[in-house]
């Protein structure tokens, strides 16, 4: 079973945060770090289960990201994506192309609970 999360955030602390809670509940962990990275990696590696998509990244938005690549690669069908951004608008505005919108800041607690529920089962 494909367990894979990936994590595209430009905060280093913040994808820390969210890759230990993200472990806590048995996922494996990627990260990128700006949207040039999760554009290639999002080309050319394995379609993750799960994606925390930051929308405020350098290089490539997530917003691009996310209509460019994930809404248009049927490899990414199945992929479960959350946006993660402070701006209520902007995750607004996309929340009917994603399965889930959060709000930052975001708890390790609120984190780590809902992608639990998320995991796949065994």
């Amino acid at each position: 079973m494909n367990e894979l999360a990936l994590i595209i955030e430009d905060d280093l602390d913040l994808a820390d945060i969210f890759a230990e809670a993200l472990r806590g509940v048995g996922f494996t962990v990627e990260h990128a770090s700006d949207g040039k990275k999760a554009q290639e990696r999002l080309l050319y590696g394995e379609p993750p289960y799960l994606i925390l998509l930051d929308m405020h990244l350098p290089h490539i938005s997530g917003g691009q990201i996310l209509t460019d690549i994930l809404k248009k690669d049927t490899r990414f069908e199945k992929t479960l994506i959350i946006i993660t951004t402070a701006d209520a608008r902007m995750g607004e505005a996309y929340s009917e192309m994603v399965d889930f919108v959060m709000i930052k800041p975001i708890s390790f607690v609120q984190l780590r609970d809902l992608t639990a529920r998320l995991k796949p089962p065994q």
